[in-house]
């Protein structure tokens, strides 16, 4: 392969293969490295919440992960045996209204192949020892698992190698946090022979005194089980026995008769975590993504959520900003969202009732709430939408100028509905429909010809693509109700909400973040 690449990423894990479908689909050429010698065999991750499923989906890879995944569409719950009752998904407005579960190395399969229909393939046992990140390039140097080293000069690097990055320790950048005192996470793949009724898409939790376990169906065949419990011996590193994983079960969901048997692929694991985020994600022409930038505990599951949603928001910052169509500040936006999304999924995960490790009393009251709250349709769409991870915003960001009224529909920050909407001379569609990773989107609702004429005009003088779509007001059989406009980001989140009668503050915010002709 040769050096006439534009980025390299760093790690073909999940985040690095949607980083480089990513900048591949912005037009970028793209070298990937990870120092195994193959793709992982190990699980690990395996749930895709509906935003990142939206995110697949919008790189075109979205579909041949649900094709090979489980959709989910509820649980049932138990405390100490008892059925507390369950709750049902599937009511989110959007084409990917589902968790999928699906194996992490299955989605790794998945995206490789993606990337290579995109002429551009893993270099595996290709592992950075040192790199150098000046003005105007990065240099990295590259050693390979036959013996061989190289230096490689990059204008860009995107470091996602994972917890221990070697990118990021030596560029020194601080891994801030601190351990989770006494917990462990204790994760089998098994065949569980039980009284339970087996459904895809259907899985159990059982909440217990300092305990929590999660289980639900693989594609693979068997069960993921996931248990959350306390940490009476810090120095037990051994992978669990499937004896000890049976005991675990058996005891928190009252199952004496339970037994368990090993699923393929074999996978046992003992882990413990800490909560860290990197305390800056760029450094010049280095970024960082994924579990080089940020970790924690894996309550909820959204670790590789969160990355693959940070690669999503990356790809077309970097690659605007290597076209010139945007200023490198542009970059620092990226840090300042990704950082604040991580710091939110810390603190939400700490307080998720259905993972806590509670003590005898504060359990026996947890099980009276969920029985009393887990009849609520109300509860169920709220934990839908706490799951979901589309009510994770942007609000504070720089990027996100709101300066209409914007009293009612999306605000500047927060990800755009997927409401059935009508253009002007079409019919009704789905709006994430007319959004496009390779540009920005201008929705407007208006009936002044020269106010829209004059919006379009401003838009077409930036560098950057800008795609205006008039919509029919909400009377006339759907759109957003606001008289504002609202610029929408290529990753689906709204930059901008203004009067469509001041186009002077489009202008203003376009000469702030993109490139504007003269």
């Amino acid at each position: 392969m040769t050096d006439a690449h534009e980025v390299v990423v760093v790690g073909a894990g999940p985040v690095g293969l949607t980083m480089a479908i990513a900048l591949r689909r912005s037009g970028l050429r793209v070298r990937i490295l990870d120092k195994a010698t193959g793709t992982h065999r190990e699980p690990r991750a395996d749930v895709l919440f509906p935003r990142a499923g939206e995110a697949l989906g919008a790189l075109g890879v979205g579909e041949v992960i649900r094709k090979n995944a489980f959709e989910m569409r509820g649980a049932d719950i138990y405390g100490s045996g008892r059925h507390l009752g369950s709750f049902q998904v599937g009511e989110l407005a959007s084409e990917y209204p589902r968790a999928m579960t699906i194996e992490q190395h299955e989605i790794e399969a998945l995206l490789g192949e993606e990337l290579a229909r995109l002429d551009t393939a893993v270099e595996w046992g290709t592992g950075v020892t040192d790199l150098r990140a000046g003005p105007d390039q990065v240099v990295l140097t590259v050693s390979r698992s036959a013996g061989t080293t190289e230096s490689v000069a990059t204008p860009w690097l995107v470091a996602c190698d994972g917890i221990r990055s070697t990118v990021r320790e030596v560029l020194r950048i601080p891994y801030e946090g601190r351990p989770r005192a006494n917990m462990q996470v204790v994760q089998g793949n098994v065949i569980p022979h039980w009284r339970l009724p087996d459904r895809p898409g259907h899985g159990y939790f059982f909440l217990a005194p300092r305990r929590s376990i999660i289980a639900f169906p693989t594609p693979s065949g068997g069960y993921r089980i996931f248990c959350v419990r306390d940490d009476p011996d810090p120095d037990d590193n051994d992978p669990p026995t499937v004896q000890e994983l049976r005991d675990l079960v058996a005891e928190a969901a009252a199952l004496p008769d339970l037994r368990l048997e090993l699923a393929e692929p074999v996978w046992l694991s003992r882990a413990r975590f800490a909560d860290r985020v990197a305390a800056r994600l760029r450094h010049g022409r280095v970024l960082l993504a994924g579990d080089a930038a940020h970790a924690w505990a894996p309550l909820g599951g959204h670790g590789m959520n969160i990355g693959i949603l940070g690669a999503y928001h990356l790809a077309w910052r970097l690659a605007a900003v290597h076209r010139g169509q945007a200023p490198a500040t542009m970059l620092d936006t990226y840090g300042t969202e990704q950082r604040r999304l991580a710091f939110g999924v810390i603190r939400d995960m700490r307080r998720s009732p259905m993972e806590m490790l509670l003590p005898p009393l504060g359990h026996h009251l947890r099980s009276l709430l969920l029985r009393a709250t887990l009849p609520s349709a109300a509860f169920q769409r709220r934990t839908e939408w706490m799951m979901s991870d589309f009510g994770r915003h942007h609000r504070p960001s720089p990027l996100s100028w709101q300066r209409g009224r914007g009293r009612t529909g999306p605000r500047a920050g927060d990800r755009v509905p997927d409401m059935l909407v009508t253009p002007v001379g079409g019919g009704p569609v789905r709006l994430h429909r007319l959004l496009s990773y390779d540009c920005w989107t201008l929705l407007l609702t208006s009936r002044d010809d020269a106010a829209v004429r004059a919006v379009r005009e401003i838009c077409a003088s930036g560098s950057a693509r800008i795609e205006v779509v008039a919509l029919s007001p909400a009377g006339d059989g759907g759109s957003i109700p606001s008289p504002d406009l609202r610029l929408v980001r290529p990753d689906g989140y709204v930059g901008l909400v203004a009067p469509v009668d001041r186009p002077d503050i489009l202008r203003d915010y376009l000469r702030t973040f993109l490139t504007v002709r003269t």
